[in-house]
């Protein structure tokens, strides 16, 4: 089959891999990839910023059509549509139960190994082995029309982040917010904090076509500017206090910086960029305001069958961030989209 491998830094490529096979642990399935994508947190790879000390198989964002269960799957069978969140869970430890999937005692990764030690597939590849067929898949009802299919793709993760950006945030209904980053995890928490209830949500973008999509999706005002200048901006809406909540999309120093002296005294930064580039929590900052922080890699196996009527029934399409699609064998160039910022957010398709 063929899959995406990252080599190093810059150096993509679509490869001729073997087909994944059950592992004989009684829990596992296969899946026939429909679409996958490349995520914001794919690009530190990528750009070098994390290493790579040879090639891998990467990605962890997919839907598709199951192919073939181990003789103890009991809620998925061959031929059910499936989304498949970006992590495996056993959904029945305790951790998992409580809403955090993500800290999962059996917890594997794709692209990395599963709880017992195999090796797990990359999700950009046209097959995938998911370790924990009952825990992590969720079935959808029926085959999905093919428009549906981005909307769909974006409950495996990038919806469901910026959903738990805004939880973590505490945005509610009348709660007013500002959003830090325009990536599709920063233009999704602002179509989740709409549907949360946010009366005033300002995304802070610099980017034409983003602010037009966070438009789209909720946005009441634009922000333009970063740092002292973005933040005296923000606090200026808001009668000089600043906003309810900041949901902070990006992970690095300054977005962290500029989500904790943005936020109302008393406020909350819900945070989820996937932190690189040194974020810190400034303590005194956080003492002498009592603004709150909380978040953190996003649980979204526990959201999935609270949003997924929505996406269905067409009354939220969080498939627009992806404006860019490309065929697998092609992957290498989706990459460069993104990275130029060319692109939002590649869709891949086998």
């Amino acid at each position: 089959m063929r899959a995406t491998l990252l080599h190093g830094e810059r150096d993509i490529r679509s490869e001729q891999v073997a087909d994944p096979q059950l592992s004989g642990t009684g829990k596992d399935a296969i899946v026939r990839v429909t679409a996958a994508c490349v995520c914001g947190s794919d690009l530190w790879p990528y750009r070098g910023v994390t290493p790579t000390d040879e090639p891998r198989r990467i990605g962890h964002e997919f839907v598709g059509v199951v192919e073939e269960v181990a003789p103890d799957v009991a809620k998925v069978k061959a031929g059910d549509f499936v989304i498949a969140p970006f992590y495996d869970c056993c959904g029945e430890c305790a951790n998992c139960r409580i809403g955090f999937t993500t800290s999962c005692l059996e917890l594997g990764w794709f692209g990395s190994q599963d709880h017992w030690g195999h090796p797990t597939d990359g999700a950009q590849g046209e097959l995938v082995r998911v370790p924990h067929a009952d825990g992590a898949l969720t079935v959808v009802p029926a085959q999905p029309d093919d428009a549906l299919i981005p909307s769909l793709l974006t409950l495996s993760d990038v919806f469901l982040t910026g959903h738990h950006a805004a939880v973590s945030g505490g945005v509610a209904q009348g709660s007013t917010v500002a959003v830090v980053g325009d990536g599709a995890v920063g233009l999704s928490a602002v179509l989740a904090a709409k549907r949360l209830g946010a009366e005033r949500i300002v995304a802070m973008s610099r980017h034409a076509s983003r602010q037009a999509v966070a438009t789209e999706f909720g946005a009441t005002d634009i922000v333009a500017e970063r740092g002292d200048e973005g933040i005296a901006a923000l606090k200026d809406m808001f009668d000089g206090i600043g906003p309810d909540a900041v949901l902070e999309c990006v992970g690095t120093k300054e977005s962290m910086d500029q989500a904790l002296r943005s936020a109302r005294p008393g406020g909350q930064v819900g945070f989820v960029g996937v932190p690189n580039g040194g974020p810190e929590l400034p303590m005194r900052t956080m003492f002498s305001t009592n603004v709150g922080v909380r978040g953190g890699v996003a649980p979204v196996r526990n959201y999935v069958e609270e949003i997924l009527p929505e996406v269905l029934d067409g009354s939220l399409a969080p498939g627009r961030v992806f404006d860019g699609e490309f065929a697998l064998s092609d992957a290498a160039e989706a990459y460069a989209a993104m990275d130029e910022r060319r692109v939002i957010k590649a869709l891949l398709r086998p």
